[in-house]
C-alpha cells in the first residue's frame, strides 16, 4: 500500500489536503472530491497496522465494519457516508465534512467549561436522537465522548467515528484497549469494561449520562488522568452529584443523570427516545426571530430554538 501523504488522490477522485486528526486506528483528512469539486472528510487506516499480518487483518475487518455500518444510517445528527474501499491497495473512508467543532473544543471556549441547562440538553437531546436510529438498526457505538460529538455551525450536533462500533449480535462486548488513552474510557461503561454481560444501546446511554454530567458541571463524572483509577471507578464507584459550585441543576435532571450512571443496565433508561422524553422540558424555547440575526459560531441550542431556520447569520 502507498503512503497516505497530502496531495495523494484515492480511487482517482478524492484528494487529501490535510490532517484533521489521529487516532489509533490512523487519519482523517480534509480532502477534496475532484469530481464534485466539493469538501469532504477520508478516514485512512494507519499504515503500522496493516504491517504485521495479524494485525492486518483485524485493522482491515474493523475498518470494513465502520464503513458498512455508517453506511447504512441515515439521520441528521450522524455523519453521512460517500463512499468506502477496503482493499490491500486502498483502505479509505469518505464522509460528509462536518463544518463545526467538537465538544472537547467547545468545553475550552466556556469561561468556566460548562454549559447552561438548556445548552446541555440540546446537545443530549441531539445525541439521543441519533442514538435511537443507531440502536433501532441494531447496532452500538460504544466509543460516544467528546471527540465524538461534533457541533456544526447551524448548531445541529453530528455523532462521529463508528470505528469501535459492534453488532448487537456480536459475541465478545469488550472495549478493545490496546492503545486506548484516558479520553477512550473517559464515557465507557462498565459492562464494556468487564467484558461482562451483554452490551446494548443502554451502554450508549451511559455515555450520554457522563457527557451530560460534564457539560453541566464542568467535569466529568469520574476525574482522574489514571486509567486503572478511572476504570475502577466505573466499575465500583458510586457516581457523584451533579453539583459544582455556582452550578443549578434541577432535580429532576440530577436524577435522569444518577439514573444514567447507573452500574446495572437494567437500572438505566430503556432507550434513547426515553431520555429525550425526559430531557424535553429542559430544551430552548423556540425563538424564530433568531433566524434574521447573527448568532454565536456554533450554538447547540439553535436546531431547538430556530427548527429548520436558515444557516445563521
Amino acid at each position: 500500500m502507498q503512503a497516505v501523504a497530502p496531495g495523494r488522490v484515492l480511487l482517482d477522485r478524492y484528494r487529501l489536503d490535510s490532517v484533521l486528526g489521529r487516532g489509533v486506528m490512523g487519519h482523517v483528512w480534509r480532502g477534496t472530491d475532484l469530481e464534485l469539486t466539493r469538501p469532504v472528510a477520508v478516514k485512512t487506516i494507519a499504515a503500522g497496522l496493516l504491517a504485521v499480518e495479524e494485525q492486518r487483518t483485524e485493522a482491515l475487518a474493523r475498518f470494513e465494519r465502520e464503513a458498512r455500518v455508517a453506511a447504512c444510517l441515515e439521520h441528521a445528527n450522524v455523519t453521512t457516508v460517500y463512499d468506502a474501499s477496503v482493499t490491500e491497495e486502498t483502505c479509505c473512508l469518505v464522509m460528509q465534512l462536518v463544518d463545526g467543532t467538537t465538544l472537547d473544543h467547545l468545553f475550552d471556549q466556556q469561561e468556566h467549561e460548562r454549559f447552561d441547562v438548556s445548552t446541555a440538553a440540546a446537545v443530549a437531546a441531539q445525541l439521543c436522537s441519533g442514538l435511537s436510529a443507531v440502536h433501532a438498526a441494531g447496532l452500538v457505538h460504544r466509543d460516544l465522548k467528546t471527540q465524538n460529538v461534533m457541533v456544526r455551525r447551524d448548531g445541529v450536533v453530528k455523532i462521529l467515528d463508528f470505528g469501535l462500533v459492534k453488532v448487537l449480535t456480536d459475541v465478545d462486548p469488550r472495549l478493545t484497549m490496546t492503545g486506548e488513552g484516558i479520553g477512550n474510557i473517559l464515557c465507557a461503561s462498565p459492562e464494556l469494561l468487564s467484558g461482562r454481560g451483554g452490551v446494548d444501546g443502554r451502554s450508549d446511554l451511559y455515555a450520554v449520562g457522563c457527557l451530560l454530567h460534564h457539560m453541566l458541571t464542568g467535569a466529568p463524572p469520574f476525574a482522574t488522568d489514571q486509567p486503572a483509577r478511572l476504570v475502577s471507578c466505573h466499575l465500583s464507584e458510586p457516581p457523584p452529584p451533579a453539583r459544582a459550585p455556582g452550578v443549578e441543576v434541577p432535580e429532576p435532571l440530577r436524577e435522569l443523570i444518577t439514573a444514567l450512571l447507573a452500574k446495572d443496565p437494567r437500572d438505566r433508561p430503556a432507550s434513547a427516545t426515553e431520555v429525550y422524553v425526559a430531557l424535553a422540558p429542559y430544551l430552548p424555547e423556540p425563538d424564530h426571530g433568531l433566524a434574521a440575526r447573527a448568532a454565536p459560531v456554533e450554538d447547540p441550542r439553535r436546531p431547538f430554538r430556530v427548527p429548520q431556520g436558515p444557516r445563521p447569520l
